[in-house]
């Protein structure tokens, strides 16, 4: 709709506001007339108009099986439309028009904002159903009229108050009609329905709405007084009743066809089944944080308890015990790391370019400053199976290339890259690659990644190849040091 208003109208930015406040709101009068809605505007020069959007009904069949925006009409072949401009008025066609052997009833409802004339609204209702229309029907019918003439008086859509589409009551979820006094004259079944659902015993048929709603829904202090009004239908608002078991959205319009409220419209529907699942994924969500956060306490507590134990044993005790205690205290610190971010999100997911950046500063334990550890592009984010192994993943080879590539005393750089490649239909499926290269002393010379007997590879290697379906290879780095490459499945790698 803006591309067609800036290309074919002189309209201007805040006029472009309050027709899409219309189009928010146009699918109630669609539904209340059981008619198709289609707006047109007059074009920059006036010599024509242009469909710009277009509203289905879902109460009735449509009149029209083709899609009508973007279409453009010169002035007087419609003449509904010009009289509509040219007088600011409902003008309503006196023969129907046939279109593909349906008779159809054409009316023109002038689109005002203020003091102007912004654009035409053409109801077409398909007659080819007709028939004696039912007290519902009718009720329909006389708030459809009711909202068409405030459309052309120009107080309705209400300033304010745009609505989602998707997520407000419409027509046929529930719909009541009050009275100036806020009296129910009309209740739908549906809902009649939903107030039998929050304890009503009787008709809703002329009773007071506002009390009644109250009484059903108690609520204290001054917020009572406020939802006797909502409900009574005094202004444009919207609110949910929680009757304890039920819950109900509502909506108020209210009616000012001549200026003066004759009474109003109320929408509602029962949202307590959306409601109860939407209190079980927030408590599920926070479940799931707490255990993650738990978990990462105790490996934290774990972590620490192996810190102790290392420190107990002397630094030249023979075997390693004090190394390998070490290097479990890291591995563990890794897995923390990856549960702390997730107890701090809503989903499965981490911003992976985070935990490498903190398990370079676990590792910078080891190096006392000598190796620095840099990061080029980035990981992006993974979910939780993909994220816990590939930490483990970086520990190791990044805690095998400081212990390993460079002697006492010796500096260095040990850098890591990451790069992406998207699903693509020529391509295939995309995958991540990641390289860790330093520039130390090199592999040792006849290596054999197949036949190597450090625990730290055999780890990577059965992360990687197993539960990440990657490639991991070990190789001379240009520069003389070492170069380790994870090649791994995109399928694996979530956005």
């Amino acid at each position: 709709m803006n591309d067609l208003v800036r290309q074919h109208t002189a309209l201007d930015e805040s006029d472009l506001d309050w027709l899409h406040l219309l189009v928010s709101e146009w699918q109630l009068l669609a539904d209340l007339s059981f008619a198709d809605l289609v707006l047109w505007l007059p074009t920059e020069d006036g010599t024509r108009y242009v469909s710009v959007a277009q509203m289905r009904p879902n109460t009735g069949p449509t009149s029209y099986q083709n899609d009508m925006v973007g279409h453009l009409v010169p002035r007087g072949r419609r003449p509904l439309l010009d009289s509509a401009i040219d007088e600011g008025r409902i003008v309503r066609e006196g023969d129907p028009e046939w279109r593909e052997e349906v008779p159809v009833r054409v009316e023109a409802i002038p689109v005002r904002r203020e003091t102007r004339v912004l654009g035409v609204i053409a109801r077409n209702t398909n007659l080819l159903t007709v028939r004696t229309p039912s007290r519902l029907e009718l009720t329909y019918l006389q708030s459809a009229s009711d909202l068409a003439q405030m459309i052309a008086a120009g107080s309705f859509p209400f300033p304010g108050q745009q609505v989602g589409m998707d997520r407000a009551p419409r027509v046929g979820d529930g719909f009541l009609r009050l009275d100036a006094e806020g009296t129910v004259q009309y209740a739908s079944p549906n809902a009649l329905s939903a107030y039998h659902r929050l304890g009503l015993a009787m008709d809703l048929v002329g009773l007071p709405l506002g009390p009644t709603t109250a009484q059903l829904a108690p609520t204290r202090g001054p917020v009572d007084e406020s939802l006797v009004k909502l409900a009574s239908g005094y202004a444009p608002r919207e609110t949910e009743i929680d009757g304890g078991d039920c819950v109900i959205q509502l909506r108020a319009i209210p009616l000012k066809p001549k200026g003066e409220r004759i009474g109003s419209l109320i929408l509602l529907r029962d949202v307590t089944e959306l409601r109860r699942r939407e209190r079980e994924l927030i408590t599920k969500d926070a479940t799931i944080r707490e255990i993650h956060h738990r978990v990462k306490n105790n490996l934290q507590t774990v972590a620490a308890l192996l810190r102790l134990q290392a420190r107990r044993i002397a630094p030249a005790a023979e075997g390693g015990a004090r190394e390998a205690l070490e290097e479990a205290v890291r591995r563990v610190g890794s897995i923390a790391i990856v549960h702390e971010t997730l107890s701090q999100n809503l989903d499965e997911r981490v911003e992976f370019d985070e935990i490498t950046d903190r398990v370079f500063g676990m590792m910078a334990e080891l190096s006392s400053g000598r190796v620095a550890i840099r990061r080029t592009g980035r990981f992006g984010i993974l979910d939780a199976e993909t994220a816990t192994p590939l930490s483990m993943v970086m520990t190791e080879v990044l805690q095998n290339a400081l212990e390993h590539a460079y002697g006492p005393g010796e500096t260095g750089t040990v850098e890591v890259s990451a790069s992406r490649t998207e699903p693509d239909r020529v391509r295939g499926p995309g995958r991540l690659l990641v390289t860790v290269e330093d520039d130390g002393r090199g592999l040792p010379e006849g290596f054999d990644l197949a036949g190597a007997s450090s625990l730290g590879l055999q780890i990577v290697r059965t992360l990687v190849e197993g539960e990440l379906d990657g490639r991991f290879d070990m190789l001379p780095a240009p520069s003389g040091g070492t170069r380790a490459v994870f090649d791994l499945p995109l399928q694996a790698v979530k956005r």
